[in-house]
């Protein structure tokens, strides 16, 4: 039996809704990624070069921390790592993340949500992370249903 994990993280709840219709269509199970830190929403005023989430972002070896590093990893063989979209990359926290666990012998499989842009520079940078097999990801739209989320993992190579 596969053994599938969602996991996400969500500044604006967006990407949280995503990951519940996710985990609900495919009876996975559910955990957040949660930053030490929450993101106010001065930090992500991606207007100013002085926020939070803009700094981060410039900088590739930026770590915020996690608020718990209790998420179920070793009793997964697949996990979905879902975010929003950021200058074209996952947030650095999903890099904090990816870093804190061991994915040795599992398949990852990115998902996002996005004003507009694709999944970038993430999927390559999941794979460095992580080290695990990662599949291709998918972005999608906020409203994306539970149906096309199940239809989505239907086509991925489980």
């Amino acid at each position: 039996m596969i053994r599938t994990l969602v996991t996400y993280f969500s500044a604006s709840g967006v990407t949280k809704e995503l990951a519940l219709r996710l985990a609900n269509g495919i009876g996975a199970r559910l955990y957040e990624i949660v930053p030490e830190t929450p993101y106010t929403d001065a930090d992500l005023d991606w207007m100013d070069k002085q926020s939070r989430s803009t700094l981060e972002m410039k900088d590739y070896d930026a770590r915020p921390a996690l608020a718990d590093r209790n998420a179920p990893v070793p009793d997964y063989d697949i996990i979905f790592v879902g975010f929003p979209i950021w200058w074209y990359r996952e947030p650095s926290i999903i890099d904090t993340f990816l870093e804190a666990y061991d994915f040795t012998g599992k398949t990852v499989i990115p998902f996002a949500t996005s004003g507009g842009s694709g999944l970038g520079k993430a999927p390559n940078r999941i794979a460095e992370l992580s080290k695990a097999k990662v599949l291709p990801g998918k972005v999608f739209p906020p409203k994306a249903s539970e149906r096309e989320l199940k239809d989505w993992v239907r086509t991925l190579p489980l």
